[in-house]
């Protein structure tokens, strides 16, 4: 086949110059894939020297520099558009390929029908015992799972050799140029974490295809890079980026259908956190009126049971989470006025990530609907078709997200023509890592 005659392998890098060496060193040492290749490295705002480090010692790499961090996605795409070759390796800086990597990525991605536009190599931990990445899963609301994530490779569900994927993983990814620029490369709004999930869908939706080539295999040294963001900004990222994801890519009838019940989840997060990880949460789920008004005494909704709680949440996490509980009800004990009682205080990073995210949500609306309106002009397939292939997945992963999908109130707001998977976390992955 014609294409895939030059490759050109994207790295990027952000004070990630210790990686360096293994990442670019495995480059060197690649077995030749039988076309031209080369690799482009940005230096994405680093203050550890990595751009005179990497030209000197790997004079072969093409570094590009930017006097600021752009993000994964805008630094891809910025890569993407300096690139001369007719295919895109996309490769994280924290990996070491496998000798045979770069070639058994090549030969799939030339093998492959014309309509695949993508190709997703398989990424493992370092020490090549446990999956790290095989395929993804998709959530109702946008967000996304690895499957059986840190499970040891024996046992772990992997694709086959030309299986078909939603989406394959921006540290690991073969992707046509032409077809990645049509479909506007990477969301630069993203700036980083699930844009792969978004590049995927629009391919498909444009009617290309994107498979599996596990023999493609880098180790992973996971979170090495993306712990510099840290854990609770991470979050604000995946929690934006979900809702994104699903308003800008759902096609207008299943938008009208879906929205609804990805927002009401949202927002049942929200209160979930606000009421049980903050100082004085608890007034919010108090009816002030109990007792003074005729029939406003109800019983409490059915809350989950301590041994349910322990169950979701860990040893760990439900013996953090009882003693904040205790010690805010101490300091509610020395309290004296209502007014002060009924006081709600924002300290726990997880529930300001998701107001951060939804604030950050309505804030680009407006883009959003911009996006959506470029993908309904290049859709070829319908959300029907696509997820006939891989079905929505409701995975409980959230404080209130047991009750609240177990309510048969809930399942009527869903579309009724979808098919969803159902899993628990622990099914879906090696939960608690």
């Amino acid at each position: 086949m014609k294409r895939g005659r030059k490759v050109s392998i994207l790295v990027l890098s952000w004070n990630g110059r210790e990686h360096l060496e293994d990442c670019l060193g495995a480059l060197a040492a690649q077995r030749s894939p039988g076309v031209e290749a080369e690799t482009l490295l940005l230096d994405n705002g680093s203050t550890d020297g990595t751009a005179a480090w990497v030209r000197a010692r790997f004079p072969g790499v093409r570094v590009v520099e930017s006097a600021v961090n752009l993000g994964f996605c805008a630094g891809n795409n910025r890569l993407a558009e300096l690139a001369t070759g007719d295919a895109l390796v996309l490769l994280n800086n924290d990996t070491r390929a496998e000798k045979d990597w770069l070639a058994a990525l090549v030969d799939g991605y030339r093998a492959a029908d014309d309509d695949v536009a993508a190709v997703a190599g398989r990424i493992v931990d370092w020490e090549a015992e446990r999956l790290d990445f095989g395929r993804g899963l998709l959530t109702f609301d946008g967000h996304a799972f690895q499957l059986d994530y840190r499970r040891p490779l024996a046992t772990a569900r992997q694709p086959e050799a030309g299986e078909e994927l939603l989406f394959g993983c921006g540290g690991n990814l073969v992707v046509e140029r032409r077809a990645f620029l049509a479909a506007g490369g990477f969301d630069p709004r993203y700036f980083a974490y699930l844009e792969d999930v978004d590049l995927g869908w629009r391919l498909w939706a444009g009617g290309a295809r994107v498979v599996a080539c596990p023999d493609a295999t880098v180790r992973h040294r996971s979170s090495a890079s993306s712990d510099r963001l840290g854990h609770f900004h991470r979050g604000f990222l995946f929690e934006r980026n979900a809702l994104r994801t699903m308003h800008k890519n759902l096609e207008p009838r299943l938008w009208e259908q879906l929205m609804p019940a990805i927002l009401l989840t949202f927002l049942s997060r929200v209160e979930a956190l606000l009421a049980e990880a903050n100082p004085g949460g608890a007034v919010l789920r108090s009816d002030p009126f109990a007792g003074a008004i005729a029939d406003t005494g109800a019983a409490a909704p059915a809350r989950e049971s301590l041994g349910e709680k322990w169950r979701r949440m860990g040893p760990r996490e439900f013996a953090r989470r009882g003693a904040a509980k205790a010690a805010r009800a101490l300091a509610a004990a020395g309290r004296g006025s209502r007014r002060e009682r009924e006081r709600l205080a924002v300290d726990d990073p997880r529930t300001l990530a998701h107001l951060r995210a939804m604030s950050f949500f309505r804030a680009s609306l407006e883009s959003a609907g911009e996006e959506r309106s470029r993908a309904a002009a290049r859709r070829r397939r319908p959300d029907a078709e696509i997820f006939a292939r891989f079905p929505l997945w409701i995975v409980p992963t959230y404080p209130g997200d047991v009750a609240l999908f177990a309510s048969p109130a809930f399942a009527g707001w869903l579309p009724r023509e979808l098919d969803f998977r159902q899993a628990t976390l622990p099914e879906v992955m090696a939960w608690p890592l």
